[in-house]
């Protein structure tokens, strides 16, 4: 049975110049890079400067994932970005993305919150607008610049975050309905709104018209992510029709390296074939898989016809789980 398929065909990202260290921290906070590298895996973060955007990083990182898939920047027809710290309350920071690269006016495009878990929701959300082919190309981004929410005098939550952004390239092709195809063969996410307080801002434009601080409760948050991305990856797998055995890599949100380990032992996956850009990412939230997906391209980790399980779990809570084969 011929099925539509939504393959990936590039990828891209892009990372703020300026590198943070967990010494550079110790200076601005009581904090040093033990405490900091054996608690989280963290050793350094990127840092958007001043006047760099979300939408700065994002259309650098998709002008990489468009030459690398070898496309016109016309023959993309959707662009959804994934975020928690848009360039603006409103418009979405996608639209502005699509007027820079220079689409073809009418193309839509759209802003996903869903934090930690915004790539899978928003390639969950492509991968559907192709099957019905409502789309051909669509560009799915998760950029952040999560700095700049950032309470730098906390050092519970200011060693853990940092700024990127990662792109995709998803098109539309023809597969015989099977594991073995090539492209996004599952997808599956959750949400669960009781959470919400243990993970969030402490402002926003309705309750006092400020962007805020991250808010973390960091052992409820821990205590939820194990089960939550084990989840992700078991459900998306169940509805692949493939098992862990037959996993090639698997990319997990990028939060704490403690956290990592822990849902690769449950997995029983090797750590291996466990991506990990943690150590010098830090929790760059909707950008974490995004970024290290396109890294592993760059570094020629990933080869054609590898399967990869994907989960993320972040604010909501959302989390959820992606399989894809390239």
């Amino acid at each position: 049975m011929t099925v539509i398929r939504s393959q990936l065909i590039g990828t891209g990202y892009k990372l703020p110049a300026k590198i943070l260290t967990n010494d550079d921290l110790s200076k601005m906070v009581e904090t040093n890079d033990e405490w900091i590298s054996t608690r989280t895996g963290i050793r350094s973060r990127h840092i958007a400067a001043e006047k760099e955007t979300t939408s700065d990083l994002s259309y650098e990182a998709a002008l990489m994932a468009i030459k690398n898939a070898g496309i016109d920047n016309r023959e993309i027809d959707f662009v959804i970005v994934a975020t928690i710290t848009p360039d603006n309350t409103f418009p979405a920071t996608a639209a502005k993305l699509a007027k820079r690269l220079g689409l073809t006016p009418g193309t839509p495009a759209m802003d996903v919150n869903a934090a930690c878990s915004g790539f899978v929701y928003a390639s969950q959300i492509a991968d559907n607008m192709i099957r019905l082919g409502q789309v051909k190309t669509a560009l799915v981004i998760g950029a952040e610049t999560l700095s700049k929410i950032t309470d730098w005098t906390d050092r519970n939550t200011c060693v853990l975050f940092g700024d990127g952004a990662g792109a995709a390239i998803f098109r539309a092709a023809e597969g015989n309905g099977d594991s073995l195809d090539r492209g996004i063969l599952s997808t599956k996410i959750y949400a669960d709104g009781s959470q919400y307080e243990h993970l969030c801002s402490d402002g926003g434009v309705s309750c006092n018209q400020q962007a805020g601080f991250i808010h973390m409760d960091g052992k409820e948050v821990f205590k939820v992510a194990i089960p939550s991305l084990v989840q992700g990856v078991e459900e998306s797998l169940k509805m692949a029709g493939v098992d862990m055995s037959e996993v090639d890599w698997y990319v997990p949100h990028q939060a704490n390296l403690r956290i990592i380990d822990s849902v690769a032992k449950k997995l029983e996956i090797s750590m291996d074939k466990v991506v990990v850009t943690v150590d010098h990412h830090g929790n760059t939230s909707a950008a974490s898989i995004p970024l290290a997906m396109a890294e592993s391209f760059a570094a020629g980790k990933f080869k054609k016809g590898d399967l990869i399980a994907i989960s993320a779990m972040g604010a909501g809570f959302t989390w959820g789980g992606m399989v894809i084969r390239i």
